[in-house]
């Protein structure tokens, strides 16, 4: 009676398929495609329960499982921000030797925006699609988005994502929490107190999970973190010009200056420089990614590097990897780099 159900009410999906031969699919789409990993009396079940249901491959689906489709789809938040060329660089790397295109969207932050990118590269029948950036700490702000990209899965696509989100599909995970309290420890073993944060909105999970970091590092010297001002303007250069402007209005005995990403502290440097405040003199300025141009400033940037390129390497490589009945992580680590733009604070 349940398959007769599914035959009345819509079309056959390969999930239905899966479930109803009580394999997952990604065992349903190896048995029908007849890649190797599937036992052939689990295969002959899975087939045999197809030609029950009725079902019939899409002709793009199985293309999409084949890995044949020639170009695959990149959403980043911010195409003139370095932390996201250089991940585009990475997915570049691998795409190239596998014959791939790749076109790269900008969602500006913006969950809506990111869902529209997300359903015109479905459209435009992409053979994987990966998110870079950040997810959104409220998991209803991309239940739209998770639930398209389940049906793209389920007809053969592959996704993976840079950042924690609450998409269910494979994920890259930079150490933004580890990275947090590490750029943290360091202001404060140069006798920084007097500290303040410039982020982007706190509803990015990237940046709920720096300021977690920050938190650790502040709680670990015996300090309270909900004594740290934190000031949130958009995650660009734009928004570290702002947010530094503030700071020094609301908190002008502030020493040094942690920005949540390297575009904001660069803002910030310049913000400073045009004010006549001298860094690290008058104040430190630390960033977050370690961007190309960090080392080439002047001073130079403070931050915490994390592997981007690698990064974007890495997704491509899983959202092209054979599928799996639960979704991977792929962890990557961080570096403290110090450079001129902190110091101990002035007597």
């Amino acid at each position: 009676m349940a398959r007769e159900k599914i035959e009345r009410t819509r079309t056959l999906r390969l999930q239905d398929v899966a479930e109803a031969a009580g394999v997952s699919l990604a065992t349903a789409s190896r048995s029908l495609s007849g890649t190797s990993g599937v036992s052939e009396a689990v295969a002959d079940r899975v087939r045999a329960t197809a030609r029950e249901l009725g079902y019939v491959a899409n002709l793009h689906a199985r293309s999409l499982a084949a890995g044949t489709s020639a170009s695959v789809g990149l959403v980043v938040h911010e195409i003139g921000d370095p932390y996201f060329s250089e991940i585009a660089s990475g997915v570049l790397r691998v795409a190239a030797p596998a014959g791939l295109t790749v076109q790269i969207c900008h969602s500006g932050r913006d969950p809506e925006r990111e869902l529209e990118q997300i359903r015109m590269l479905i459209a435009n029948r992409v053979g994987a699609i990966v998110v870079a950036g950040s997810g959104f700490v409220d998991a209803a702000v991309q239940s739209t988005a998770r639930a398209e990209l389940q049906a793209y899965r389920q007809n053969g696509g592959r996704v993976a994502v840079i950042g924690r989100h609450h998409l269910g599909v494979d994920a890259v995970l930079p150490d933004n929490v580890a990275g947090g309290r590490a750029v943290t420890e360091h202001l404060l073993s140069l006798g920084h107190r007097r500290i303040a944060v410039i982020s982007g909105s706190r509803a990015l999970t990237t940046v709920a999970d720096r300021l977690r970091g920050v938190a650790d590092g502040l709680a670990g010297a015996g300090l309270d973190p909900d004594s740290v001002p934190v000031v949130e303007a958009e995650f660009t250069r734009a928004g570290g010009k702002a947010a530094v402007l503030e700071t020094l209005a609301s908190h002008p005995g502030v020493t040094a200056v942690l920005a949540l990403n390297d575009d904001m502290a660069i803002g910030a440097l310049s913000m400073l420089r045009s004010q006549g405040i001298a860094v690290p003199g008058r104040i430190s300025v630390s960033g977050f990614d370690d961007v190309a141009v960090a080392g080439d400033l002047s001073p130079s940037l403070t931050t915490v590097r994390l592997p981007m390129v690698e990064m974007g390497e890495k997704v491509l490589q899983l959202a092209l990897s054979d599928p799996t009945d639960r979704p991977r992580r792929r962890r990557v680590g961080h570096e403290l780099v110090v450079r001129d733009s902190t110091a101990a604070p002035s007597a």
